[in-house]
C-alpha cells in the first residue's frame, strides 16, 4: 500500500533527478563525513513556489484569506503564526492536498492539482499530523516509501546519514521524538525532491532534540533543497529562515527577512542603566534614541541600531558614569506581537 499523507489519500510518485545528495546527520560532538557528492552552493534564485490571492473556506469561515507570497530557490522560507492561523491549510494547498476556493498556486511553474503527479515528483512533504503504524520499523518505512519512486535515494544510506542506522529494526512506537522527526525528514527526502515542506517539525521535542533538528534542516538546505518551514516557534524561525511570511487569522501580515521584521519594532534596541538626571536631555537629543523613561536613578532608553555606542560615547564625553548597564534588542517574538497584536504562543480558536 502506498504511503498515506495527512488526508489519508495514497501518495504515488517517481523521482526527480535534480537533487542527488542527501544530508548527513551529525550528532553533537561528532564531525560529519559526507557519503554523497559535495553540497550545492547556497544561492537563492528564481521563485519555485508562487501563491497569489489564495482563499480556502471551511464551514463559512475563511481559513486562508487572500494569501500571497513567493519562495525563492535555495532558501529556507518560514511560514509562522499561532496555532490555527491557517499555516497548515496554506501548505496543504501548495502540496495539492487541498483544493483552494480561489487564487492560484504554482510549484516550479506547475499547478499542484492539475499537475499533481509531476509536482509530487518535485516536492517532499512532512505534514504535522502524519504518523506511521506503531509496529512499522524505521528501515521498513524508508524501504516502503522508496518503492514508490522510480529513482529514489538509497534508503539504507539515508538511515545512516540521519543517525538512524542503529534504529533500523526499531518499531516506530519505540523511537524517541527526535528520532521520529529525523525519520520524517528522511521520508520526505527519499524521492530526491527539489522542494521540501516541513510542518511544525519540532513541536513536542525537548530543547536538545529541537536544536539537533535545526542543524539537520540547515544540512538539508546545504544540499540544494529549498525548504518551506512551518512553525509557531519564533526562535526557530529567526535562527533558520532567510525570509518569513507572518500569517495571522488566515491573512499575510508581513513578508520579510527576520532582521527586516525585527527592524519594524519601535525601539528595536533597549538599554537600562543608572545615571545622573542631567544625562536625560543629552540622550534625548541623540538621533538613535526614540524613547527615554526614568524611575528614580534608573532610566530605560529605546532606539535604533547603534544605540549602545551612541549612549556610551555621549555619557563619556560629559563625564557621566553609568552603572548597572543592561542592553538587549527586539526579537522576532516582539515583531510578531507588533504585527498581530498578540504573542505567537497564544492559540487562536
Amino acid at each position: 500500500m502506498p504511503p498515506v499523507w495527512a488526508t489519508g489519500r495514497p501518495f504515488r510518485s517517481s523521482a526527480a533527478t535534480r537533487i542527488r545528495g542527501v544530508p548527513r546527520y551529525t550528532p553533537p560532538g561528532r564531525q560529519a563525513h559526507s557519503a554523497g557528492p559535495p553540497p550545492v552552493p547556497n544561492v537563492v534564485g528564481m521563485s519555485v513556489i508562487e501563491l497569489r490571492n489564495l482563499h480556502k473556506t471551511y464551514a463559512g469561515r475563511a481559513a486562508v484569506d487572500d494569501v500571497s507570497f513567493s519562495v525563492s530557490e535555495g532558501e529556507i522560507f518560514g511560514v509562522v503564526g499561532r496555532n490555527g492561523a491557517g499555516k497548515t491549510t496554506t501548505v496543504e494547498c501548495v502540496s495539492g492536498l487541498r483544493r483552494p476556493d480561489g487564487g492560484t498556486v504554482t510549484v516550479t511553474g506547475l499547478d499542484p492539482r492539475r499537475d499533481r503527479a509531476e509536482v509530487r515528483r518535485r516536492l517532499g512533504v512532512q505534514l504535522q499530523d502524519c504518523t506511521l503504524p506503531d509496529r512499522l520499523r524505521a528501515g521498513e518505512a524508508l524501504e516502503l516509501y522508496a518503492s514508490f519512486y522510480e529513482r529514489p535515494a538509497d534508503w539504507r544510506a539515508l538511515l545512516e546519514e540521519f543517525g538512524l542506522g542503529a534504529k533500523r529494526d526499531t518499531p516506530f512506537a519505540k523511537l524517541s521524538g527526535g528520532q521520529r522527526q529525523r525519520l520524517s525528514i528522511a521520508l520526505a527526502l527519499v524521492g530526491r525532491p527539489r522542494v521540501a515542506i516541513l510542518d511544525e517539525l519540532t513541536t513536542g521535542l525537548d530543547p536538545q532534540a529541537r536544536r539537533e533538528t535545526w542543524d539537520l534542516i540547515e544540512a538539508v538546505r546545504a544540499r540544494g533543497v529549498t525548504i518551506v518551514l512551518v512553525t509557531h516557534f519564533m526562535e526557530e524561525a529567526e535562527r533558520l529562515c532567510d525570509r518569513i511570511a507572518v500569517i495571522d487569522a488566515g491573512r499575510v501580515a508581513a513578508v520579510d527577512t527576520p532582521e527586516g521584521l525585527i527592524a519594524r519594532v519601535e525601539g528595536a534596541e533597549r538599554m537600562s542603566l543608572r545615571v545622573e538626571q542631567r544625562a536625560d536631555p543629552l540622550l534625548r537629543e541623540l538621533p538613535e534614541v526614540t524613547g527615554l523613561t526614568r524611575s528614580g536613578d534608573q532610566i530605560t532608553v529605546t532606539g535604533s541600531d547603534g544605540l549602545l555606542f551612541s549612549v556610551i560615547t555621549t555619557l563619556a564625553a560629559h563625564r557621566l558614569t553609568p552603572a548597572g548597564l543592561r542592553a538587549d534588542r527586539a526579537t522576532l517574538d516582539d515583531a510578531f506581537l507588533a504585527l498581530t497584536g498578540r504573542p505567537a504562543a497564544e492559540t487562536t480558536a
